[in-house]
Protein backbone atom coordinates (compact mmCIF):
# COMPACT_ATOMS: atom_id res chain seq x y z
CA UNK A 1 0.00 0.00 0.00
CA UNK A 2 1.46 3.27 -1.25
CA UNK A 3 2.12 5.87 1.75
CA UNK A 4 -0.15 9.31 2.22
CA UNK A 5 1.41 10.26 5.15
CA UNK A 6 2.69 13.91 4.15
CA UNK A 7 6.50 14.41 4.58
CA UNK A 8 8.03 17.57 7.16
CA UNK A 9 8.14 19.41 4.08
CA UNK A 10 4.98 19.45 2.70
CA UNK A 11 3.13 19.36 6.26
CA UNK A 12 4.78 23.26 6.34
CA UNK A 13 4.28 23.93 2.56
CA UNK A 14 0.21 22.59 3.55
CA UNK A 15 -0.05 24.63 7.00
CA UNK A 16 2.01 28.24 5.34
CA UNK A 17 -1.76 29.68 3.69
CA UNK A 18 -4.01 28.37 6.45
CA UNK A 19 -1.57 29.89 8.68
CA UNK A 20 -1.15 33.51 7.07
CA UNK A 21 -4.97 33.24 6.51
CA UNK A 22 -5.58 33.21 10.29
CA UNK A 23 -3.43 35.39 11.08
CA UNK A 24 -4.41 38.46 8.85
CA UNK A 25 -8.49 37.07 10.48
CA UNK A 26 -6.67 36.99 13.74
CA UNK A 27 -8.64 34.28 14.40
CA UNK A 28 -6.35 32.69 17.42
CA UNK A 29 -8.26 29.63 17.88
CA UNK A 30 -7.36 28.34 14.18
CA UNK A 31 -3.72 29.39 14.43
CA UNK A 32 -2.94 27.32 17.45
CA UNK A 33 -5.01 24.42 16.21
CA UNK A 34 -2.57 24.52 13.06
CA UNK A 35 0.53 24.88 15.20
CA UNK A 36 -0.40 22.03 17.09
CA UNK A 37 -0.32 20.05 13.63
CA UNK A 38 3.14 20.82 13.02
CA UNK A 39 5.84 18.70 14.33
CA UNK A 40 8.08 20.31 16.38
CA UNK A 41 11.30 19.95 14.21
CA UNK A 42 9.53 21.77 11.23
CA UNK A 43 8.06 24.92 13.38
CA UNK A 44 11.41 26.70 12.69
CA UNK A 45 11.04 26.55 8.94
CA UNK A 46 7.42 27.45 9.03
CA UNK A 47 7.73 30.68 10.99
CA UNK A 48 10.74 31.77 8.84
CA UNK A 49 8.76 31.45 5.85
CA UNK A 50 6.53 34.25 7.43
CA UNK A 51 6.20 37.76 6.45
CA UNK A 52 7.81 39.90 9.19
CA UNK A 53 4.44 41.01 9.61
CA UNK A 54 3.26 38.12 10.21
CA UNK A 55 5.52 36.67 12.67
CA UNK A 56 4.91 39.77 14.80
CA UNK A 57 1.31 38.54 14.61
CA UNK A 58 1.78 35.44 15.37
CA UNK A 59 3.47 36.45 18.85
CA UNK A 60 1.26 39.27 19.38
CA UNK A 61 -2.06 36.92 18.88
CA UNK A 62 -0.97 33.79 20.74
CA UNK A 63 -0.59 33.85 24.56
CA UNK A 64 2.42 34.29 26.01
CA UNK A 65 2.99 30.37 27.03
CA UNK A 66 2.29 29.27 23.35
CA UNK A 67 4.43 31.99 22.60
CA UNK A 68 7.46 31.22 24.65
CA UNK A 69 6.93 27.33 23.90
CA UNK A 70 7.21 28.58 20.09
CA UNK A 71 10.20 30.15 20.86
CA UNK A 72 12.19 27.54 22.43
CA UNK A 73 12.02 25.52 18.89
CA UNK A 74 12.98 28.14 17.13
CA UNK A 75 17.22 28.36 16.64
CA UNK A 76 18.67 32.05 18.68
CA UNK A 77 19.47 33.78 15.76
CA UNK A 78 15.74 33.05 14.56
CA UNK A 79 14.16 33.81 18.04
CA UNK A 80 16.72 36.77 18.52
CA UNK A 81 15.49 38.62 15.08
CA UNK A 82 11.69 37.72 15.51
CA UNK A 83 11.85 39.58 19.39
CA UNK A 84 13.45 42.59 18.05
CA UNK A 85 10.31 43.30 16.17
CA UNK A 86 7.77 43.49 19.10
CA UNK A 87 7.27 45.81 21.60
CA UNK A 88 8.55 45.16 25.14
CA UNK A 89 4.61 44.55 26.72
CA UNK A 90 4.63 41.82 24.32
CA UNK A 91 8.11 40.47 25.02
CA UNK A 92 8.44 40.92 28.22
CA UNK A 93 5.47 38.10 29.44
CA UNK A 94 7.35 35.84 26.53
CA UNK A 95 10.83 35.95 28.10
CA UNK A 96 9.33 35.64 31.65
CA UNK A 97 8.58 32.22 30.75
CA UNK A 98 11.55 31.00 29.09
CA UNK A 99 14.50 29.42 30.46
CA UNK A 100 16.46 31.96 32.36
CA UNK A 101 20.01 31.16 30.37
CA UNK A 102 18.13 31.54 27.22
CA UNK A 103 16.23 35.10 28.59
CA UNK A 104 19.67 36.44 29.62
CA UNK A 105 20.43 35.71 26.33
CA UNK A 106 18.08 37.45 24.53
CA UNK A 107 18.47 40.44 26.46
CA UNK A 108 21.89 40.41 25.58
CA UNK A 109 21.31 40.81 22.20
CA UNK A 110 19.13 43.73 22.34
CA UNK A 111 19.46 47.18 22.76
CA UNK A 112 20.50 49.12 26.08
CA UNK A 113 17.12 50.72 26.27
CA UNK A 114 14.62 47.88 24.59
CA UNK A 115 16.24 45.38 27.10
CA UNK A 116 16.46 47.73 29.81
CA UNK A 117 12.03 48.10 28.98
CA UNK A 118 11.27 44.90 29.52
CA UNK A 119 13.44 44.10 32.51
CA UNK A 120 11.17 46.91 34.23
CA UNK A 121 8.03 44.74 33.16
CA UNK A 122 9.26 41.56 35.17
CA UNK A 123 8.72 40.57 38.30
CA UNK A 124 11.45 41.88 40.68
CA UNK A 125 13.08 38.66 41.24
CA UNK A 126 12.99 37.49 37.83
CA UNK A 127 14.49 40.68 36.89
CA UNK A 128 17.44 40.29 39.64
CA UNK A 129 17.72 36.81 38.50
CA UNK A 130 18.23 38.17 34.90
CA UNK A 131 20.23 41.05 35.34
CA UNK A 132 22.36 39.00 37.13
CA UNK A 133 23.16 36.44 34.81
CA UNK A 134 23.33 39.09 31.77
CA UNK A 135 26.28 40.51 33.36
CA UNK A 136 28.43 37.19 33.37
CA UNK A 137 30.94 37.63 30.13
CA UNK A 138 30.68 35.40 27.07
CA UNK A 139 32.77 32.38 27.15
CA UNK A 140 32.38 31.76 31.05
CA UNK A 141 30.10 29.27 32.90
CA UNK A 142 28.01 32.54 34.13
CA UNK A 143 27.10 32.97 30.70
CA UNK A 144 25.42 29.46 29.93
CA UNK A 145 24.40 28.62 33.34
CA UNK A 146 20.86 28.22 34.21
CA UNK A 147 18.62 28.88 37.25
CA UNK A 148 15.54 26.41 36.99
CA UNK A 149 17.35 23.90 39.24
CA UNK A 150 15.62 21.54 42.21
CA UNK A 151 17.66 22.56 45.98
CA UNK A 152 16.10 21.43 48.84
CA UNK A 153 17.84 22.05 52.81
CA UNK A 154 20.25 19.43 53.78
CA UNK A 155 17.73 18.69 57.44
CA UNK A 156 14.49 18.00 55.07
CA UNK A 157 13.86 13.63 55.37
CA UNK A 158 13.19 12.03 51.76
CA UNK A 159 9.94 11.48 53.28
CA UNK A 160 9.92 15.80 52.99
CA UNK A 161 11.23 16.15 49.30
CA UNK A 162 9.05 13.61 47.61
CA UNK A 163 6.28 15.45 48.93
CA UNK A 164 6.95 18.61 47.63
CA UNK A 165 7.92 16.81 44.16
CA UNK A 166 4.50 16.04 44.44
CA UNK A 167 2.98 18.81 45.15
CA UNK A 168 4.82 21.39 42.99
CA UNK A 169 4.73 18.65 39.81
CA UNK A 170 3.72 20.84 37.16
CA UNK A 171 6.63 23.74 37.90
CA UNK A 172 9.09 21.16 38.20
CA UNK A 173 7.75 19.25 35.37
CA UNK A 174 9.85 21.68 32.75
CA UNK A 175 13.29 21.26 34.66
CA UNK A 176 16.23 18.79 33.65
CA UNK A 177 15.85 17.05 36.85
CA UNK A 178 18.90 14.50 36.72
CA UNK A 179 20.48 15.55 40.44
CA UNK A 180 18.92 17.57 43.35
CA UNK A 181 21.08 19.90 44.92
CA UNK A 182 21.39 19.87 49.09
CA UNK A 183 21.82 23.51 50.57
CA UNK A 184 23.76 24.05 54.08
CA UNK A 185 23.45 27.42 56.25
CA UNK A 186 23.40 30.57 53.95
CA UNK A 187 22.49 28.11 50.94
CA UNK A 188 26.06 27.02 50.31
CA UNK A 189 26.14 23.90 48.84
CA UNK A 190 26.55 20.74 50.81
CA UNK A 191 26.28 17.47 48.42
CA UNK A 192 24.24 16.26 45.41
CA UNK A 193 21.82 14.23 45.61
CA UNK A 194 20.82 11.74 42.49
CA UNK A 195 18.00 10.56 41.99
CA UNK A 196 18.43 6.71 42.33
CA UNK A 197 19.25 7.85 45.75
CA UNK A 198 16.21 9.56 46.53
CA UNK A 199 14.19 6.85 45.15
CA UNK A 200 15.40 4.12 47.00
CA UNK A 201 16.11 5.69 50.61
CA UNK A 202 14.15 5.35 53.64
CA UNK A 203 11.57 8.09 54.24
CA UNK A 204 12.81 9.11 57.23
CA UNK A 205 16.86 9.72 56.02
CA UNK A 206 17.49 13.22 55.97
CA UNK A 207 19.27 14.19 52.65
CA UNK A 208 22.45 15.14 53.65
CA UNK A 209 22.74 11.42 55.12
CA UNK A 210 22.69 9.99 51.54
CA UNK A 211 23.80 12.96 49.07
CA UNK A 212 27.04 12.75 47.56
CA UNK A 213 29.50 15.46 49.33
CA UNK A 214 32.18 17.15 47.69
CA UNK A 215 30.72 17.62 44.36
CA UNK A 216 32.74 19.04 41.83
CA UNK A 217 31.72 22.16 41.42
CA UNK A 218 32.81 25.29 39.13
CA UNK A 219 32.96 29.29 39.76
CA UNK A 220 31.10 31.30 36.81
CA UNK A 221 34.59 32.82 35.74
CA UNK A 222 35.46 29.91 34.81
CA UNK A 223 35.82 29.12 31.07
CA UNK A 224 34.38 26.81 28.33
CA UNK A 225 37.37 25.39 27.40
CA UNK A 226 38.05 24.79 31.62
CA UNK A 227 34.42 23.51 31.52
CA UNK A 228 34.93 21.30 28.62
CA UNK A 229 37.81 19.49 29.84
CA UNK A 230 35.93 18.59 33.08
CA UNK A 231 32.97 16.99 31.26
CA UNK A 232 35.32 15.07 29.60
CA UNK A 233 37.24 13.56 32.85
CA UNK A 234 34.05 12.85 34.68
CA UNK A 235 30.59 11.55 33.42
CA UNK A 236 28.41 14.03 34.56
CA UNK A 237 25.18 15.25 33.06
CA UNK A 238 25.65 18.93 34.90
CA UNK A 239 28.02 21.35 36.88
CA UNK A 240 26.53 23.41 40.10
CA UNK A 241 27.89 27.01 39.85
CA UNK A 242 29.12 28.65 43.40
CA UNK A 243 30.54 31.52 44.22
CA UNK A 244 33.21 32.10 46.13
CA UNK A 245 31.52 31.60 50.02
CA UNK A 246 30.28 28.19 48.45
CA UNK A 247 26.65 29.58 47.94
CA UNK A 248 24.71 27.84 44.88
CA UNK A 249 24.25 30.30 41.94
CA UNK A 250 23.48 27.92 39.12
CA UNK A 251 23.68 24.79 37.03
CA UNK A 252 25.32 24.06 33.56
CA UNK A 253 24.47 21.14 31.69
CA UNK A 254 26.95 18.83 29.83
CA UNK A 255 25.92 20.64 26.54
CA UNK A 256 26.09 24.10 27.27
CA UNK A 257 30.21 24.58 26.76
CA UNK A 258 30.02 22.54 23.09
CA UNK A 259 26.98 24.71 22.16
CA UNK A 260 28.38 28.06 23.23
CA UNK A 261 32.09 27.64 21.81
CA UNK A 262 30.15 26.05 18.02
CA UNK A 263 28.21 29.59 18.59
CA UNK A 264 31.84 31.39 18.95
CA UNK A 265 33.20 30.06 15.68
CA UNK A 266 30.24 30.64 13.73
CA UNK A 267 30.58 34.26 14.99
CA UNK A 268 34.10 34.40 14.19
CA UNK A 269 33.04 32.69 10.27
CA UNK A 270 30.81 35.33 9.79
CA UNK A 271 32.59 38.11 10.61
CA UNK A 272 36.09 36.83 8.79
CA UNK A 273 32.98 36.39 5.47
CA UNK A 274 32.23 40.26 6.06
CA UNK A 275 29.03 39.56 7.81
CA UNK A 276 28.96 42.01 10.54
CA UNK A 277 26.74 42.52 13.42
CA UNK A 278 24.38 40.26 14.27
CA UNK A 279 23.96 36.81 12.30
CA UNK A 280 22.23 37.19 8.72
CA UNK A 281 19.44 35.32 8.10
CA UNK A 282 17.06 35.19 4.48
CA UNK A 283 14.24 35.76 6.23
CA UNK A 284 15.69 39.47 6.90
CA UNK A 285 14.12 42.02 5.33
CA UNK A 286 16.40 42.85 2.24
CA UNK A 287 17.72 45.98 3.12
CA UNK A 288 18.79 45.29 6.01
CA UNK A 289 20.81 41.86 4.71
CA UNK A 290 22.03 44.41 1.70
CA UNK A 291 23.44 46.94 3.89
CA UNK A 292 25.36 44.84 5.74
CA UNK A 293 26.85 42.72 3.40
CA UNK A 294 27.86 46.43 1.46
CA UNK A 295 29.77 47.68 4.39
CA UNK A 296 32.05 45.01 4.33
CA UNK A 297 32.15 45.06 -0.02
CA UNK A 298 32.84 48.14 -0.47
CA UNK A 299 35.73 48.10 1.74
CA UNK A 300 37.35 45.60 -0.10
CA UNK A 301 36.93 47.65 -3.06
CA UNK A 302 39.40 50.15 -1.58
CA UNK A 303 41.95 47.20 -0.42
CA UNK A 304 41.64 45.95 -3.85
CA UNK A 305 42.44 49.06 -5.89
CA UNK A 306 45.47 49.28 -3.32
CA UNK A 307 46.54 46.09 -4.14
CA UNK A 308 45.53 46.33 -8.36
CA UNK A 309 47.79 49.43 -8.03
CA UNK A 310 50.91 47.67 -7.89
CA UNK A 311 50.15 45.68 -10.83
CA UNK A 312 49.19 48.82 -12.72
CA UNK A 313 53.25 50.20 -11.78
CA UNK A 314 54.62 47.16 -13.51
CA UNK A 315 52.37 47.47 -16.13
CA UNK A 316 55.30 47.15 -18.97
CA UNK A 317 56.99 44.17 -16.98
CA UNK A 318 53.69 42.55 -17.24
CA UNK A 319 53.23 43.13 -21.17
CA UNK A 320 56.70 41.75 -21.37
CA UNK A 321 56.28 38.48 -19.88
CA UNK A 322 52.70 37.78 -19.68
CA UNK A 323 53.30 35.09 -18.36
CA UNK A 324 53.79 36.09 -15.00
CA UNK A 325 50.25 36.77 -15.31
CA UNK A 326 49.54 33.40 -14.68
CA UNK A 327 51.80 33.41 -11.66
CA UNK A 328 49.99 36.30 -9.80
CA UNK A 329 46.82 34.69 -8.50
CA UNK A 330 48.69 31.49 -7.46
CA UNK A 331 51.50 33.37 -5.42
CA UNK A 332 48.46 35.84 -3.86
CA UNK A 333 46.22 33.04 -3.25
CA UNK A 334 48.70 30.52 -1.55
CA UNK A 335 50.32 33.01 0.28
CA UNK A 336 46.66 34.17 1.80
CA UNK A 337 45.81 30.85 2.54
CA UNK A 338 49.51 30.10 4.54
CA UNK A 339 48.44 33.14 6.47
CA UNK A 340 45.14 32.37 7.52
CA UNK A 341 46.06 29.32 8.86
CA UNK A 342 48.83 31.48 11.16
CA UNK A 343 45.30 33.81 11.79
CA UNK A 344 43.92 31.21 13.21
CA UNK A 345 46.54 29.55 15.36
CA UNK A 346 46.99 33.13 17.05
CA UNK A 347 43.06 33.83 17.47
CA UNK A 348 42.68 29.93 19.10
CA UNK A 349 45.86 30.81 21.50
CA UNK A 350 44.05 34.04 22.21
CA UNK A 351 41.09 32.64 22.84
CA UNK A 352 42.85 29.74 25.33
CA UNK A 353 44.86 32.39 26.92
CA UNK A 354 48.03 30.67 25.92
CA UNK A 355 49.70 33.99 24.40
CA UNK A 356 48.86 37.80 25.38
CA UNK A 357 48.28 40.05 22.94
CA UNK A 358 52.00 41.67 23.57
CA UNK A 359 54.04 37.99 23.19
CA UNK A 360 54.98 39.60 19.38
CA UNK A 361 58.36 38.20 19.49
CA UNK A 362 57.78 34.76 20.13
CA UNK A 363 54.80 34.57 17.37
CA UNK A 364 56.75 36.27 15.18
CA UNK A 365 59.88 33.81 15.75
CA UNK A 366 57.75 30.98 16.09
CA UNK A 367 55.77 31.86 12.47
CA UNK A 368 58.77 32.82 10.68
CA UNK A 369 60.58 29.36 10.87
CA UNK A 370 57.51 27.77 9.38
CA UNK A 371 57.80 30.54 7.03
CA UNK A 372 60.92 29.98 5.80
CA UNK A 373 60.52 26.02 5.75
CA UNK A 374 56.68 25.85 4.27
CA UNK A 375 58.09 29.40 1.76
CA UNK A 376 60.84 27.14 0.69
CA UNK A 377 59.31 24.35 -0.22
CA UNK A 378 56.26 25.92 -2.35
CA UNK A 379 58.92 28.24 -4.00
CA UNK A 380 61.05 25.22 -5.32
CA UNK A 381 57.52 23.17 -6.66
CA UNK A 382 56.27 26.71 -8.10
CA UNK A 383 60.02 27.27 -9.69
CA UNK A 384 60.21 24.20 -11.20
CA UNK A 385 56.83 24.09 -12.27
CA UNK A 386 57.25 27.56 -14.59
CA UNK A 387 60.72 25.98 -15.56
CA UNK A 388 59.24 22.88 -17.08
CA UNK A 389 55.95 24.89 -18.46
CA UNK A 390 58.50 27.75 -20.15
CA UNK A 391 61.95 26.56 -19.99
CA UNK A 392 63.20 29.65 -18.58
CA UNK A 393 65.35 28.79 -15.47
CA UNK A 394 65.38 32.35 -14.63
CA UNK A 395 61.26 32.61 -14.60
CA UNK A 396 61.57 29.60 -12.42
CA UNK A 397 63.82 31.38 -9.99
CA UNK A 398 61.40 34.63 -9.60
CA UNK A 399 58.39 32.72 -9.34
CA UNK A 400 60.20 30.35 -6.55
CA UNK A 401 61.62 33.30 -4.92
CA UNK A 402 58.60 35.43 -4.91
CA UNK A 403 56.44 32.69 -3.77
CA UNK A 404 59.19 31.81 -0.71
CA UNK A 405 59.44 36.06 0.50
CA UNK A 406 55.69 36.14 -0.20
CA UNK A 407 54.68 33.33 2.26
CA UNK A 408 57.38 34.42 5.16
CA UNK A 409 55.82 37.53 5.04
CA UNK A 410 52.04 36.08 5.42
CA UNK A 411 52.82 33.60 8.21
CA UNK A 412 54.46 36.64 9.97
CA UNK A 413 51.55 38.78 8.99
CA UNK A 414 48.55 36.48 9.65
CA UNK A 415 50.39 35.66 13.28
CA UNK A 416 50.86 38.62 14.48
CA UNK A 417 47.96 40.84 13.36
CA UNK A 418 45.08 39.44 15.68
CA UNK A 419 47.44 40.51 18.52
CA UNK A 420 47.79 43.98 17.33
CA UNK A 421 44.27 44.31 16.90
CA UNK A 422 43.58 42.49 20.34
CA UNK A 423 46.12 44.91 21.70
CA UNK A 424 43.76 47.75 19.86
CA UNK A 425 40.80 45.93 21.78
CA UNK A 426 39.61 45.85 18.00
CA UNK A 427 37.95 42.60 17.01
CA UNK A 428 40.67 40.06 15.20
CA UNK A 429 37.88 37.65 13.70
CA UNK A 430 36.50 41.06 11.50
CA UNK A 431 39.86 42.93 10.75
CA UNK A 432 42.54 40.27 10.48
CA UNK A 433 41.20 39.18 6.78
CA UNK A 434 40.89 41.80 5.03
CA UNK A 435 44.51 43.43 6.10
CA UNK A 436 46.07 39.97 6.03
CA UNK A 437 45.06 39.61 1.95
CA UNK A 438 45.58 43.27 1.04
CA UNK A 439 49.00 42.94 2.50
CA UNK A 440 49.95 39.88 0.78
CA UNK A 441 48.59 40.80 -2.40
CA UNK A 442 50.74 43.86 -2.50
CA UNK A 443 53.92 42.22 -1.42
CA UNK A 444 53.00 39.22 -3.64
CA UNK A 445 52.78 41.16 -6.69
CA UNK A 446 55.50 43.22 -5.98
CA UNK A 447 57.82 40.69 -5.68
CA UNK A 448 57.23 39.04 -8.65
CA UNK A 449 57.09 41.65 -10.70
CA UNK A 450 60.01 43.76 -9.05
CA UNK A 451 62.02 40.58 -9.55
CA UNK A 452 60.85 40.07 -13.07
CA UNK A 453 61.61 43.43 -13.98
CA UNK A 454 65.33 43.03 -12.35
CA UNK A 455 65.54 40.23 -14.73
CA UNK A 456 63.51 41.22 -18.06
CA UNK A 457 66.12 40.60 -20.16
CA UNK A 458 66.70 37.16 -19.31
CA UNK A 459 63.08 36.49 -19.26
CA UNK A 460 62.37 37.86 -22.46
Amino acid sequence: MEDTTPTLSESVTNSLDPLSAALSAEDQGAVVKLLETIPKEELGRLVDRLSPEEKGSLFELVSPEISASLLETLHFSQGSHLLDGLKPKVVAPILALVDSDDRADYLNEMGSDESAAILDRFEEDVAEDTRQLMAYPDGTAGSCMYREFLSFPQHLTVADILRDLQTNRDAYSAYGIQYAYILGPGKRLSGVLPARNLLFAKPTHAAQEIMLRDPVTVFPETSLEELQQIFEEFNYLGLPVVDTEGKLLGIVDREAPREAQQEAAMEDLLKVQGLMGKEELRSMPLATRSRRRLSWLSINIVLNLISASVIAFFQGTLEAVIALAVFLPIISDMSGCSGNQAVAVSMRELTLGLISPLEFGRVLYKESMIGLLNGTTLGILIGIIAYIWKGNPFLGLVVGVAMALNTLIAVCVGGLVPLLLKAARQDPALASGPILTTITDMCGFMLILGLATFFLPLLT
